[in-house]
């Protein structure tokens, strides 16, 4: 990891536009859940329908999405990636520094704000604050890494990331059982459960296929943007 290049990509995500999705985002989940708790349905069910529906299922890749692409995409759009490639830093080590950095800010805009939620409504109650933490954590690793990759293959990363997160993940997956084999919102899910009691909570995923797969696709994504990272020449063309 490279701090200059952590530092300058941390400056050039949270000083644009998309820090303000990174905050409404994990703002509209804990006003949920203080709605929730305001009417009087802070109960579990309603705990883990919250969390698997909004923190996990739409929250999290859309966090993923906006983090992961948000630290190389637009470097390579306008061509200011070029002045980075210049200097004399392994093209590796730029993408794992640039998937430290993703990585850290869902840990704060995802987990973070998933555990406050989750304990609003309930408390440490069947672990399901501490759960969906972990899984939130584990599947918010995962989606910078894959949208990191697809940032660095692709110039259409979000129209490529929302597809995969809205239409694989969260249609496709809910029709088709199979699918969610390959879904990083069921792996998370699947940890999630390990760790709570709820009776509310289940999951189609088992978790010796869960945690080999949330590593596979992390370590795997990041070696292959760096690889790729290797392919671009000072004049932009590959």
């Amino acid at each position: 990891m490279n701090g200059v290049v952590a530092g300058i990509t941390y400056r050039a995500v949270l000083g644009r536009r998309r820090i303000l999705l990174l905050i409404l985002l994990p703002l509209g989940l804990v006003g949920l859940a203080v709605l929730l708790r305001l009417v009087g349905s802070a109960d579990e069910r309603s705990a883990v329908t919250l969390m698997q529906s909004f923190a996990v299922g739409t929250m999290l890749p859309l966090l993923g999405l906006i983090a992961g692409t948000g630290v190389i995409a637009p470097e390579i759009d306008d061509g200011t990636v070029l002045h980075l490639l210049s200097k004399p830093i392994s093209r590796p080590v730029i993408a794992q520094t640039k998937f430290a950095v993703a990585a850290s800010l869902l840990a704060v805009f995802a987990a973070v704000p998933t555990f406050v939620a989750a304990w609003l409504l309930v408390g440490g109650e069947s672990g399901i604050a501490t759960g969906f933490t972990v899984g939130a954590l584990s599947g918010g690793v995962a989606y910078a890494a894959l949208f990191l990759l697809l940032g660095v293959v692709t110039r259409h990363a979000v129209t490529t990331g929302i597809i995969y997160a809205l239409v694989w993940e969260g249609l496709i997956g809910n029709f088709v059982s199979g699918v969610r084999q390959f879904s990083v919102q069921q792996w998370a899910r699947s940890i999630a459960d390990q760790i709570s009691t709820s009776p509310f909570l289940s999951t189609d995923v088992k978790l010796s296929f869960a945690v080999p797969a949330l590593i596979v696709v992390t370590v795997g994504s990041v070696l292959w943007a760096g690889q790729r990272l290797r392919a671009f020449s000072l004049t932009g063309d590959e």
